[in-house]
């Protein structure tokens, strides 16, 4: 029984339901909704249905504005509807396609044809859903290799800057507790997460001399200092497709702008710099200010936050120090499991 396809049977009239379950219960499992509510609720309900059955005619939603719904929800979109109507005229026939139906059932319903037309409809759904899994399969591939890289790349900075190692795995989750904060889905979240410990990856054409100074740098040697943006946009490559290795090029070369545009390298200011670089800019701040440097004893974490309250709108986005300090708590917590 478990193995049998799920069909989601939508429709008012019990009569309907009777002919359409007596057809298809053989071959089949069949769930029943009986307005357009509830099927969008079996339609999420897991195992998933693998097509839809959809009356048109229905009270409190019709069976275009069900479709509509099914479509746009990303957990939904995926199942194949089938309007079941004998309302089938070309004007009705294209309005149902336009919502994302595949194909009409015409009533009075004919056995053979119903499950000749279910029959195809399956198997078309399998042929993308197997092809959708070797994609999902390559690209994780792709993305793993991905990882890889940039851990490495990542493990080559903390050799060069010793002090970092830590650092950016606390960068990288603080990052992600903000984005998931602002909204951010978790795909995205996680993909910044990764992404993150990127940004001093340009730190790896420092000169020891300045990067291991123990105390303050002069004008030169901070203008040295700022190449490591372009150095790190360099090595991770600027002509990437991929959508983790774009995040890391954004983090590496934002994540000294500033709020008020007084940043670089290119002084971008405001919502003109990419979310990814304003998350960035606040995890890397914070955290730096809480560890030892081979140029500064680690600040009390009161102090740190009060520089953070201080730079509301000037160094850092507003918005997101609000939401950084109302998830202060996890954040510290990651950093006492991982500490330097």
């Amino acid at each position: 029984m478990e193995d049998k396809p799920i069909i989601l049977v939508v429709d008012d009239s019990p009569d309907n339901v009777d002919v359409l379950t007596g057809i298809l219960r053989s071959d089949y499992q069949v769930r029943v909704a009986i307005n357009g509510p509830l099927a969008i609720k079996l339609a999420e309900k897991k195992p998933q249905p693998e097509l839809i059955l959809l009356d048109i005619m229905m009270p409190i939603m019709d069976g275009y504005q069900v479709c509509k719904a099914l479509k746009s929800q990303p957990q939904t979109r995926h199942i194949p509807v089938i309007f079941v109507t004998s309302k089938i005229s070309a004007q009705d026939e294209l309005r149902g396609l336009e919502c994302g139906a595949v194909d009409y059932i015409s009533k009075p319903i004919t056995p053979g044809v119903t499950l000749q037309r279910v029959k195809t409809q399956l198997s078309l759904y399998n042929q993308q859903r197997s092809l959708y899994d070797k994609v999902k399969e390559q690209t994780e591939e792709i993305n793993r290799g991905q990882l890889e890289t940039l851990s490495s790349l990542g493990r080559a900075a903390e050799y060069k800057d010793n002090e970092t190692g830590m650092h950016v795995k606390r960068m990288g989750y603080s990052c992600y507790v903000l984005a998931k904060a602002f909204g951010l889905s978790e795909e995205e979240s996680e993909r910044l997460r990764n992404a993150a410990p990127m940004h001093d990856v340009g730190k790896i054409g420092i000169p020891d001399s300045i990067l291991l100074k123990p105390g303050r740098l002069t004008v030169e040697e901070f203008g040295v200092m700022k190449q490591h943006v372009d150095i790190g946009v360099e090595i991770l490559g600027t002509t990437s497709t991929s959508m983790l290795m774009q995040m890391a090029i954004d983090v590496a070369k934002n994540h000294h702008e500033k709020w008020d545009g007084s940043g670089y390298p290119l002084g971008t200011s405001g919502h003109d710099i990419p979310l990814v670089g304003r998350i960035s800019t606040i995890a890397d701040v914070f955290d730096a200010l809480i560890s030892e440097r081979p140029y500064k004893k680690a600040w009390s974490i009161e102090d740190a936050v009060a520089l953070l309250k201080e730079e509301k709108g000037k160094h850092f986005d507003p918005e997101l120090v609000d939401l950084f300090l109302a998830n202060l708590p996890q954040i510290i917590e990651y950093k006492q499991k991982f500490r330097d």
